[in-house]
């Protein structure tokens, strides 16, 4: 599908965005603006897909995932950005003429400038029986995004993640009744501590499964049976970067292992961008999509010293054959 302007499928722009959620159609709407020719290239369900509504987005508080992306598109639309629902399955390095080769699974190419990648992450989950079916719904990661709709119910939080014992200490200041699930961590008596100390509850041993009732989760059962009355589950998934386009690009990679960018979103090959959870594993939504803005107002300042630079040589040339006449 290709909507924005009546552009075919396989032309030359521009930039071409990869990606099409809060990073990728917020630097879409801003190259829009600047009266870049720009496609927003990007298919398949966006990372909070399953959740019912996105929290903590001054003047959108509570709108759902669906409605914040059609709204997105329909913004890119009127200032005739391309949005073409596809997938990128390679980006070619730029070559005679400077252009960027974008391949589609649909069979066509696209030809790009520069490039802005905004493909995200993935989020893997311990292989824990009806953990996945609730991911979104009740098994949750983010108390800053769910905690204030989660506020006095059983909450628990499952370890098994360096950072499960700091995730349990958070969502304490939603609820005062915490249990929190190790699964297969070992707590240090300083971890322990520190959890009496706010009052969490601890269960020790591995989690068997995931237990619902009537389409909603109502505990967590151990491995020795025993059966936890819970309402609402945090975890602490394990966060895999969505960066192999720009790896086969050659971007250098940081400490981390995430792709290297400065604070506008360059990478280390010229014309290649990226904003968004594909270099900030815990970006928000409002946090992507303000990635995503400054990227592309850094790629729109990047190519207006290329075209002034080519303006100059331009000028210069021209110069030089009126004053031999």
């Amino acid at each position: 599908m290709t909507t924005g302007t009546d552009r075919p499928t396989g032309g030359s722009y521009d930039v071409v965005v990869v990606g099409a959620g809060a990073a990728g159609l917020s630097a879409g709407l801003v190259l829009g603006r600047t009266r870049r020719p720009t496609a927003v290239v990007g298919a398949g369900p966006t990372r909070n897909a399953r959740a019912t509504q996105i929290n903590g987005f001054l003047t959108r508080d509570g709108i759902s995932p669906p409605d914040f992306l059609a709204r997105g598109e329909a913004e890119l639309a009127r200032y005739g950005v391309t949005r073409i629902t596809d997938r990128v399955l390679a980006i070619d390095p730029a070559g005679e003429g400077g252009h960027f080769q974008v391949r589609l699974a649909g069979g066509s190419v696209l030809m790009a400038r520069h490039i802005l990648v905004a493909t995200g992450l993935r989020d893997e989950l311990p292989p824990i029986p009806g953990l996945a079916e609730r991911w979104g719904i009740d098994v949750l990661f983010c108390p800053f995004c769910d905690g204030w709709e989660a506020s006095d119910q059983p909450l628990g939080v499952l370890g098994g993640r360096p950072a499960s014992v700091e995730q349990a200490l958070l969502v304490r200041q939603w609820s005062e009744d915490i249990i929190f699930f190790p699964h297969d961590k070992d707590l240090t008596d300083a971890e322990q501590e520190r959890l009496a100390a706010r009052g969490v509850e601890v269960a020790p041993g591995p989690v068997a499964r995931i237990v619902t009732d009537a389409g909603r989760l109502t505990g967590v059962e151990l491995a020795n049976g025993r059966l936890v009355s819970r309402q609402v589950l945090f975890t602490s998934p394990r966060r895999i970067t969505q960066d192999g386009l720009l790896t086969a690009l050659g971007c250098d990679l940081g400490k981390g292992g995430t792709v290297l960018v400065d604070v506008a979103g360059r990478t280390s090959v010229p014309g290649v961008w990226a904003a968004g959870n594909v270099v900030r594993d815990h970006a928000s939504v409002i946090v992507a999509t303000s990635m995503g803005a400054v990227a592309a107002a850094a790629v729109n300042r990047d190519m207006v010293r290329e075209e002034t630079a080519a303006a100059v040589e331009e000028y210069r040339r021209g110069a030089a054959v009126r004053s031999a006449e």
